[in-house]
């Protein structure tokens, strides 16, 4: 009996490695499908789990939902999230140039990680916005809405440049002057699409610690398999998840992606939890409030931090944010966790 279930287990961890994309292996490219849930597809040709990791947007393609939502890649530390009843193209997906139109429907982009000379474009309405920083950018076809939760992004319509601050919406389809107007971004708490969001950076948080350990140095050398901060494709989450090359990263939600050093104790910072210290395994997921979150501001969110002392620092990039003196811990609520797959909407 114990045989038949070792080959059991076996047989399950095969089929889920054989079925996804090679660890580590080639970095996934824009409009990577990252994950399906419901109705979807590109053209004519119907999305399923199977096209998670192996299914990609070309140049002039077009994904659309009807009962379902979808995740895509665009460049490392972007994800863009279609809703229900949506269609979203591919104009350039270039790493240089990501440039994409929102059709129909709502879009939720999720803006982690971005170098400057990153050219990402969301068109809608015959409007184009590029998004300048990390951050939680939504796009709603139907109303004629840009909101920005954090960054910034600057809109380009009827011939005029519009900047769009933190807590700032625009309306595309308004009477007179386009002007951004302040919003209030609790009221969206309740939202179901910003809610779904949510989980699902959760979930990929959850998946990056899983991730980032496989690649901790030894003597100075990674494992095979490592080049560099990107897309890693993780078996047991099914999708690729964002690991940073340094740091600690976290974005809009409170959720940490951590490079392969920090990974070690998260959700605490420093080398004195977790993994090193005796090792449990962590669950980030509805029940786990991340410390960031309780204390959220524009100036936390997506921005690198870096363990000194005793202390948690604001690291390499994208300036300002955080200093920690005596130190920033992410408080940990036990629970079942997330992991995605397939199901339901956690609703």
């Amino acid at each position: 009996m114990k045989r038949l279930r070792l080959k059991t287990v076996v047989g399950f961890f095969l089929a889920a490695v054989l079925s996804s994309p090679a660890w580590g292996s080639v970095p996934p490219q824009p409009g990577t499908i990252n994950y399906i849930e419901g109705q979807a597809a590109i053209g004519a040709q119907a999305l399923n789990e199977r096209s998670v990791g192996s299914t990609r947007l070309a140049a002039g393609q077009s994904l659309s939902t009807e009962n379902g939502r979808a995740e895509i890649l665009l460049t490392p530390g972007v994800f863009l999230r279609l809703g229900d009843h949506s269609s979203v193209q591919m104009i350039s997906p270039g790493l240089a140039d990501t440039i994409m139109t929102l059709s129909r429907g709502r879009a939720i982009v999720e803006v982690t990680f971005i170098r400057p000379q990153n050219n990402i474009r969301i068109g809608e309405n015959n409007s184009s916005a590029q998004l300048l920083k990390p951050g939680l950018y939504d796009f709603d076809s139907s109303r004629g809405l840009i909101r920005v939760f954090d960054g910034e992004a600057m809109v380009q319509s009827a011939g005029r440049q519009i900047e769009l601050k933190s807590e700032h919406v625009l309306a595309l389809n308004a009477a007179g002057k386009l002007k951004a107007q302040r919003f209030d971004r609790k009221a969206y708490t309740t939202d179901d699409f910003y809610r779904w969001a949510s989980l699902r950076s959760a979930y990929l948080a959850e998946a990056n610690v899983s991730e980032a350990r496989n690649y901790t140095s030894v003597n100075g050398a990674y494992p095979a398999g490592w080049y560099g901060g990107g897309w890693y494709w993780n078996p047991w989450y099914s999708a690729y998840t964002f690991i940073p090359g340094d740091g600690i990263f976290f974005d809009s939600f409170g959720w940490g992606f951590y490079s392969p050093w920090f990974a070690f104790g998260a959700p605490y910072f420093g080398f004195g939890y977790g993994y090193l210290g005796g090792g449990y395994y962590h669950h980030f997921g509805p029940s786990y409030t991340p410390g960031v979150a309780a204390a959220h501001s524009a100036a936390l969110a997506a921005h690198a931090y870096r363990v000194s002392g005793s202390g948690l620092r604001a690291g390499v990039s994208h300036g300002g944010g955080f200093a920690g003196g005596a130190g920033f811990r992410g408080g940990f609520a036990g629970g079942g966790g997330f992991h995605g797959g397939g199901g339901g909407r956690g609703r």
